[in-house]
Formats: structure tokens, sequence, C-alpha cells
């Protein structure tokens, strides 16, 4: 049996990853290829592109790389022709994954999107892409589901893959203790996954530090940087603002630093989903362009847009998304964080909130679910072989 990925986020190389072991521990014959990233090809899978390189938002961004993600899809066509793998696989990253699964059902291959594209928030007209192209939809989401159920597609709740590596990596109290070290209060940075999302957005968050700093000088602040070159990239642009302020940079830290943090500032993502499941408040920010926040205005149909605050129909999580005005929203995000550091009550209550929410939902075994469904689907044996490490 093959299956070919296509994975184009960060995150989603990590849900990928988990999917991939749990199908190798029940059929380890299994042929795991495709496009993806590096923890993907840790869990055993060949990779034919390192498809998350090429992680980007927004028409401008999306434009000088054209060319690229067409030949990405005219390869993947030649190798669905010649190899015909038993199923595709997608997460995510809808805008070159519509035309994966194109090439796929051109040549009778099953469908499956795990993760699928949030239509439900935005651009709900897409959804005859996924009652054409996709046979099998896996949410993680028991609303979006019910939404894509409504709309004709055959779906399926396999719960979120985030609840499931938050609960199969714990973060020790030895660890955090270490991370927090000597600070009195920390609060945790995460300035995004995407090159394009770190340029924009950190230089804002520089300046919430630096009004914090001033009120706070006891408090310290610990950067989750996905990758090296980020972590560069926001060590340059402290460097070249001047300011001296107390902030360390990580890679490879974000589950610790969530963990550790009395709260967080973070920019919108998936990565949300670790907060609410390590009970962690946070400020969510996210600084787009121009043309992006102009399409926004049009065609996103849901009052929030922090995953978190979807589930629960309120802003446990207060949210900031904006275009110009830099420094009036960073006051505005300061006076949040400041308050919390503050008034020791609010952030207790805040963060009662969201365990109220975790509690409630934030139990899953996403890989699990996902595994046996496809592997049933697809006529194979669905059980674990023993002697085979998960």
């Amino acid at each position: 049996m093959q299956i070919f990925f296509s994975v184009g986020e960060p995150s989603g190389d990590e849900h990928a990853a988990e999917l991939i072991r749990e199908i190798k521990r029940r059929n380890p014959a299994c042929e795991c290829v495709g496009y993806g990233g590096e923890d993907m090809e840790a869990a055993g899978c060949e990779l034919h592109f390192p498809l998350t390189t090429m992680a980007v938002m927004g028409i401008t961004q999306v434009l000088p790389l054209l060319g690229k993600f067409w030949g990405l899809g005219q390869r993947a066509k030649r190798y669905f022709r010649e190899h015909r793998p038993d199923a595709v696989v997608l997460v995510d990253f809808p805008g070159f994954n519509w035309w994966i699964a194109y090439y796929a059902k051109q040549q009778g291959i099953p469908v499956y999107y795990y993760m699928p594209p949030q239509l439900w928030a935005w651009g709900s007209w897409r959804v005859w892409r996924v009652k054409k192209y996709v046979d099998h939809v896996l949410s993680g989401l028991e609303f979006e589901t019910e939404w894509y159920q409504e709309k004709g597609v055959q779906a399926r709740f396999v719960g979120h893959p985030f609840f499931e590596e938050t609960a199969a990596h714990p973060v020790s109290q030895e660890t955090i203790a270490e991370t927090r070290g000597e600070a009195p209060k920390l609060v945790g940075l995460l300035p995004g996954s995407r090159t394009m999302e770190v340029n924009a957005n950190w230089p804002v968050m520089l300046q919430v530090i630096e009004q914090l700093h001033q009120e706070h000088p006891e408090c310290r602040f610990k950067v989750a940087n996905y990758k090296p070159a980020h972590r560069e990239a926001c060590q340059q642009m402290l460097a070249e603002s001047g300011k001296d302020l107390p902030i360390e940079f990580e890679v490879n830290q974000t589950s610790e630093i969530i963990a550790a943090a009395d709260c967080c500032l973070m920019v919108s993502g998936s990565v949300s989903l670790e907060l609410l499941a390590r009970k962690t408040p946070a400020v969510v920010m996210y600084k787009g362009g121009f043309v992006m926040g102009m399409l926004a205005k049009w065609l996103v149909n849901c009052k929030y847009m922090t995953l978190p605050n979807l589930i629960a129909g309120k802003a446990l999580y207060p949210e900031f998304p904006f275009m110009d005005r830099d420094a009036v929203h960073a006051a505005s995000m300061a006076d949040i964080l400041d308050r919390w550091l503050s008034e020791p009550e609010e952030l207790a209550y805040v963060t009662e909130q969201v365990s109220q929410l975790a509690d409630e939902i934030a139990h899953s075994q996403a890989s699990v679910e996902t595994a046996r469904y496809l592997l049933e689907t697809l006529g194979g044996s669905s059980e674990v072989v023993k002697g085979k490490a998960a």
C-alpha cells in the first residue's frame, strides 16, 4: 500500500508526522511519500519536495511562487498517472492542495482531507471543490464537521491533533521551573511559523514588550521561534531597534515556553489550540498586508479568527487583526497584558475560563482515529501490529 501526502504548513507537518507513525504501527509495509516537511521525513515519509518551505499567505506572497507551485502540481500529476498510490492525504494548504485533489481524482485515486480548510470562516463558496474532488473530510472540530456534513460532504470528526500531541508530550514541573528561571513574571512570545508573519509582526511585538518592560521591569520575555532563521531575524530586528530589553530567543521550545509563561502574546495560528490545551491565556495579533486585509473584509464570515474563540463563541483570547496604526494596536495589547501581570485575580479568572473550555474539548486521539478510518476505508487491516513502537 502506498499513500501520497501533500502538506504545506509547519503545523501540518507535525500533524502528518504523527499520522504517518500511527499508519506504520498498523501497517508497517505501507509506503508514505509526497510533499511535506522534516517531521514527516523523520516519521518515515519519502519526501519528493519540502513543501513546508513554501508556506506563504496573501496574493502578493503567492504570485512570485506560482511557477514553482505549478511545477510541483505537474510533478504530482505525473506521479499519480505512473505510480497510482492507493490514496492521497491532504493537510490544510488549500490553494495548492485543490490542484493535488483534482489530479488525484483524474486518476480515480481516493482523496482524504485531514484538517480541512476553514471554509466556514471565509470563502464558503469553495465547498463545491470539496464535494467534487474530496472523498473523505477528517475534521478536528465538531462544529466544523457538522458544517461540512450540512453541505453534503462526507465528513468525520476525528479530534484535533494539537490536543493529542499536547497530551503525549507533557511539560514537567522541572522543565517549567528551568524555563522560567529566576523570572518572577514570564511572558511568552510566539511570532509565527512563516517568515512573512515574523517580519510583519515582530516589530509590533517589540513595541508591546517595550511598554510592558517600563511597567514591569522584573518581567522576562521568551520568544518561541519556529526555526533558526526566524530567531536570527528577530535578533537582528531587536539589535536594529536599539532597545535594551530582557528577551531570550529559543528554537523548538514552543511547548515549554507556553507551559511556563504566565501569559503569551502570539501571532494568530493553529498553535492557539496548544495554548488552550496547556491552559495558557494569550493576546492574539495578526498584522496583514493591505490587499489581504481588504479581501478579508469581503470574505471572512465569522466573528473571531482564533480557534478557541470560535469554539467558545466568545473572546477568551483578545484578538487584534490590523493592517496599520501599529502604535495604537501595540498600546491596546500592552494594556491587556499589563492588567494580567498587575492583577493576579484577573489573570486567574482568565486562566480559569480557558481551563474550563480545555477540560470540555481537549480530548483527542486524532492520529489513531484517522489512521484507523483511512486503513479501513482502503480495505486494509487497521489493527496495531504487535512489537511495533509508536
